[in-house]
């Protein structure tokens, strides 16, 4: 058998009074993932574990078999991996966002989802002026970015806030903290970073892209913002864990270093923007053309993501329908080419309802369909969190556990 995951990030999500209180799911129109549903099977799947935060990193590596738990590190050392950034074991990577702060809030932690080509002159003017001793910036895709540390002069002992967490809050009351404020490496480090962030201020709002971006009316980069701070991770070959030589397909540099750490193949599609406008098709393709001679892709779209955190219902509700029309249909229609020997499945990585803009740790509906397994009864239902609720596997409580299932 061969294997393809389906991911769309955080698609899941509340009821919605505008629609009808329905979610997302139920209010989209999505025959291909309602196929699944209906002639495969349905459960839901805790991704976030009930202690940890509920970040893309925690329910991606738990969808892609792992234990977050036991085996995540840190969210910045997996994006500085697919970022190809040199990390020795000690270094302390960053997920570095540039974000835009206005009359002391946070407005917008994608700087208006700048490109990656007004960005990256930008990370490095900051790395020309800004870099230190052990202080490193690199850039990565859009808004993304990766900030290393030396781990022998710096701590790792701090409290980070995601910046899509507080969005329209002041944000000096999420500036960097020591973890332990009788650990004076860390309160060092916090006072560090803060002065960083601080500083780049200034060196942002005049920059000539910046300059250029606000006569076009576009928010500008204002500030840059350290979070997910982590150490090189040390996880089990998914070959070995599972059997199984396998791809990652995405536009993001996170899924890229989780792939890379469990050493699945990283497969970067032209035009894959994490955005409305992704190639739906060149992932496609490139799963098919992998899958001819290999066993498992995990394919992950992120714009359904990207709508929550804007709070947008009507083009969260285009990226469900276009993950459905231009990643689960073709997927669907591949079976003939696989002489029925490929196993779907499709689910999100965790909620962002688009109600408060960020995740939430609840389980997610997942449907897996086995073309020598196929349901004989005339169930019909669509692909929802009530759907998976009512399904067959029940409550499914960790990646490991979603993985047998898959395979067996």
């Amino acid at each position: 058998m061969k294997y393809v995951i389906l991911v769309c990030d955080g698609a899941a999500d509340w009821p919605i009074e505008s629609l009808g209180n329905k979610t997302i799911f139920e209010a989209a129109n999505i025959q291909s993932m309602d196929w699944i549903a209906s002639h495969g099977k349905m459960g839901m799947l805790q991704t976030v574990p009930e202690n940890m935060h509920p970040g893309s990193e925690v329910g991606n590596m738990s969808i892609m078999g792992y234990l977050p738990e036991r085996d995540l590190t840190g969210r910045g050392a997996l994006e500085a991996l697919s970022a190809n950034v040199p990390l020795e074991s000690n270094d302390i990577a960053f997920r570095c966002n540039l974000i835009n702060i206005s009359d002391g809030l946070i407005k917008d932690y994608s700087s208006g989802h700048i490109s990656t080509e007004e960005a990256r002159p930008l990370i490095e003017m900051l790395q020309h002026e800004m870099r230190d001793k052990g202080v490193d910036f690199f850039p990565g895709v859009q808004y993304r970015h990766i900030l290393r540390l030396d781990g022998n002069n710096f701590s790792a002992q701090l409290e980070l806030t995601p910046p899509h967490d507080q969005l329209d809050k002041n944000y000096k009351d999420f500036l960097v903290k020591a973890s332990n404020l009788d650990d004076k490496k860390a309160i060092m480090t916090a006072n560090y970073l803060n002065e960083l962030i601080e500083a780049s201020n200034t060196l942002l709002i005049n920059h000539e892209i910046n300059k250029k971006r606000l006569k076009e009316g576009k928010l500008i980069a204002t500030h840059l913002w350290p979070w997910g701070a982590g150490k090189k991770p040390n996880i089990e070959p998914f070959v070995k864990k599972f059997g199984l030589k396998g791809a990652v397909i995405s536009a993001v540099d996170l899924i890229f270093g989780l792939g890379i750490a469990a050493g699945l193949e990283p497969i970067r599609v032209k035009g894959a923007t994490g955005l409305l406008d992704t190639n739906y098709e060149g992932k496609v393709a490139a799963a098919l053309n992998f899958l001819e001679k290999n066993d498992y892709v995990f394919l992950h779209v992120e714009a359904a993501d990207e709508m929550s955190h804007a709070g947008d219902i009507q083009k969260k509700l285009i990226a469900v329908q276009d993950f459905d029309n231009h990643i689960v249909k073709p997927i669907i229609e591949a079976e003939n080419k696989f002489n029925d020997d490929l196993v779907i499945a499709i689910l999100p990585d965790h909620p962002t309802p688009c109600k408060i803009r960020t995740h939430t740790r609840d389980p997610v509906p997942f449907a897996i369909y086995d073309p020598s397994n196929i349901k004989t009864s005339n169930l019909s239902r669509n692909f929802s969190e009530q759907s998976g609720k009512k399904g067959e596997y029940g409550l499914i409580k960790n990646g490991e556990e979603f993985m047998r299932i898959l395979l067996d």
